[in-house]
């Protein structure tokens, strides 16, 4: 009896102690990783954590193994990814596409054309008849592995694109926390003060099916969007291959949603910057003769260098189009896309912009696989040290990087 006389006090301080942990993470401000940790505990209880230090990011098996959000500064930092989360709150699905954000999140194309899997055979290139496949938006990825810092995913599929074309496949998503020292390595010494996150997704399709995927009946790609937080001062800016326009073709696709102003969209020697503040619904396209396998954006005023990186095979230039319409040339799409946020009739998604890559269109026989690699690096520091990684990788200045 005197054991447990001493030992209950102690119990009970340890659950004061666990339950003040939890409390801290629900009572932090929106915008801090701890906030973003709660409210998704709150509403999936099949979370997963990946966390090295103060780096961590938010895995959801329900949401096809999406990566939520992440951050460099432990529970009390900036949360990078744009969270829906009043629709999250709802727990229900919307009919078109269920938009709960996440920082990276895995999806198909085409989007559009004779070969799309958004639109179902005969109907018109109109929003009423477009539908993200269930496979993508509302069904979950099975959690096959996972440890501290990864956690790999699967998913058997069955889709039909416009033309009729049924498709048979596998998807793997396999994603890794970056350590500290594997981030060096990728961008050259990280200067000391800087607080860095990185991870990556390694995505894989196999085709399951009977029949190869081909040019005369539509092929699939690989596709990897982030949506991250939009700012005022916040810029994209996008490499690209300078050279004859007669041999390389146009610099950049900018009429997606009507031609964006010159004052959002500067296309400098090497550089192109594309405003992403959240204020107007546009997008760009880079072709894979432009494009480089990079992609950056550049938040001024809180002093964040986001970095893409992702596969960009240099054998290929077939890239599915995601163009809604009829299309004459259904294998010239893009390799690299950005887009930003912004009203339409009085309504938006969100306050963020979203930097994507695509795989190749993947001409695959039976059994075969095809792979496409998204890497995403976030660094938080001065914006001395922040231009020093920017000079590092492009040869530039950071004052470059502000539209």
């Amino acid at each position: 009896m005197k054991k447990l006389k001493y030992l209950l006090p102690l119990l009970l301080i340890f659950l004061i102690a666990c339950n003040s942990t939890n409390n801290k993470d629900s009572e932090m401000q929106k915008g801090t990783f701890g906030y973003d940790l709660a409210f998704l505990r709150k509403h999936h209880k099949d979370l997963v954590l990946l966390e090295n230090g103060d780096a961590k990011l938010i895995v959801l098996p329900a949401y096809q193994g999406r990566i939520m959000t992440s951050t460099a500064e432990g529970n009390a930092g900036a949360s990078f990814g744009w969270l829906n989360h009043e629709l999250i709150a709802t727990g229900k699905f919307t009919e078109h596409f269920s938009a709960f954000g996440g920082e990276e999140r895995f999806w198909l194309g085409p989007e559009g054309g004779q070969f799309s899997i958004y639109f179902k055979k005969g109907v018109d290139f109109t929003f009423d008849n477009w539908f993200v496949p269930k496979e993508l938006d509302t069904e979950a990825f099975e959690l096959v592995a996972s440890d501290k810092t990864s956690a790999q995913f699967e998913k058997q599929m069955q889709l039909e694109n416009f033309s009729g074309t049924r498709f048979n496949l596998k998807v793997r998503r396999d994603i890794r926390l970056l350590h500290d020292s594997s981030i060096n390595a990728l961008l050259g010494t990280v200067p000391a003060g800087v607080h860095a996150v990185g991870f990556q997704s390694e995505n894989a399709i196999t085709n399951t099916g009977n029949t190869t995927w081909n040019k005369q009946t539509g092929m699939l790609s690989i596709w990897i969007l982030s949506m991250l937080n939009a700012g005022d001062k916040t810029t994209i800016a996008i490499p690209y291959k300078q050279g004859d326009s007669a041999s390389l073709g146009k610099m950049v696709t900018d009429d997606y949603f009507g031609k964006v102003p010159a004052d959002r969209l500067k296309v400098g020697d090497g550089i192109i910057l594309f405003k992403a503040d959240g204020n107007l619904r546009s997008k760009i396209g880079i072709s894979p003769e432009r494009a480089l396998p990079m992609a950056l954006s550049y938040d001024a005023q809180n002093n964040v260098l986001t970095i893409a990186q992702f596969s960009l095979p240099g054998n290929t230039k077939d890239y599915v189009n995601s163009l809604w319409e009829q299309q004459q040339h259904p294998f010239s799409g893009d390799a690299v896309n950005a887009y930003n946020d912004g009203p339409v009739q009085g309504k938006q998604m969100g306050k963020f912009y979203e930097l994507e890559s695509s795989s190749p269109a993947a001409a695959l026989a039976p059994g075969a696989t095809q792979t496409h690699l998204h890497r995403t690096i976030h660094l938080k520091g001065t914006k001395e040290s922040l231009n020093q990684i920017v000079q590092q990788l492009l040869g530039v200045g950071i004052d470059t990087l502000v539209l």
